[in-house]
């Protein structure tokens, strides 16, 4: 098979790369290698998917169409895994312009696309902040989600609905992926576990939301990874399916746990909750595991664990 992967030099579209091309397939990847993030540590990733031979790298952005349709003119595209976006809740507090042109224009260029070019299979990065502040818990697909409580869950509930029509008006398969707080090796220097890491490791100061009364439905990458392969490989019609761990870990704990691994306590900063934030994440799975076999295996002890192995040994700690 030849995918079509956006996103490939960030967190998640890398592991699922390595994936892809560990088991034989090829990877057309496209990334703009933005710097919302250390730019750095996208080019070690794709040096390292550049070591195989059905790797294949753009450097485009999926705003441009003419772009992204001379990759599609280019390759024989069976099926693309659409994952790159505009993440973070905050950050899009600040530009929701942004957010609305990457996640919502860029999305719909790759679903017309897919369409043109009559691709097998569309599968798409959605997130867990869809779910806004629902009360409800474990959340479930079929919970209502027209109530985001920021730009950039609204842009993630905007793709679940063009691609809907896209699969509406043009029988395009697709799968929407809810992804719920992912973390492990190579993961965003934006996110929870890699800023108290770095802040406990350079004797900084941690900030702590809601004064750490939260919960999480962390997910371990290599779970997620899985998931994705899962909703590559089963096709469907129109489905939209949570990647989670479907476990939810209390703040407190899971600084206890980089405190634990790094034998340091850290410094913190307790905060009120932030706007756009909600206080648990908390995943129903049992329609991932029915239908694209989703089965996440790595407790919150064991992924910590990993991922300070990984922090340690890439900044020669």
């Amino acid at each position: 098979m030849k995918f079509f992967l956006t996103g490939g030099a960030g967190f998640i579209g890398f592991h699922v790369a390595k994936l892809l091309l560990e088991r034989g397939d090829e990877v057309v990847c496209v990334d703009n290698f933005n710097d919302y993030y250390d730019v750095q540590i996208k080019e070690d990733r794709t040096k390292i998917l550049s070591e195989f031979p059905g790797f294949k790298l753009y450097r485009e952005d999926i705003r441009d169409y003419d772009a992204m349709k001379k990759i599609f003119e280019e390759n024989e595209i069976d099926k693309v895994c659409h994952l790159a976006a505009r993440a973070g809740v905050r950050y899009a507090i600040l530009h929701p312009l942004l957010y609305e042109e990457v996640n919502i224009k860029g999305t719909t260029i790759l679903l017309d696309l897919a369409k043109d070019f009559k691709v097998k299979n569309f599968v798409f990065a959605s997130s867990s902040s869809v779910y806004g502040g629902n009360t409800k818990v474990p959340f479930a697909e079929d919970d209502p989600v027209d109530r985001p409580i920021s730009p950039y869950a609204a842009t993630k509930k905007a793709c679940e609905l063009m691609a809907y029509s896209y699969h509406h008006l043009h029988d395009l398969k697709v799968s929407g992926l809810r992804f719920f707080t992912v973390y492990g090796p190579w993961g965003r220097p934006d996110m929870a576990l890699f800023k108290f890491t770095k802040a406990i490791v350079e004797g900084g100061t941690i900030d702590v939301y809601n004064y750490g009364k939260m919960k999480r439905d962390f997910t371990y990458i290599d779970d997620i990874a899985q998931g994705v392969l899962g909703a590559l490989d089963n096709i469907n019609d129109y489905e939209i399916f949570n990647l989670g761990n479907s476990n939810t870990v209390e703040l407190e704990y899971f600084i206890e746990l980089v405190e634990k691994e790094l034998g340091s306590k850290a410094k913190r900063n307790d905060m009120p909750l932030q706007p756009g934030d909600v206080p648990m994440t908390y995943a129903d799975i049992s329609k991932a595991q029915k239908m694209i076999g989703f089965n996440p295996q790595v407790n919150i002890e064991d992924g910590i664990r990993n991922f300070v192995i990984w922090y340690k040994d890439y900044y020669n700690v």
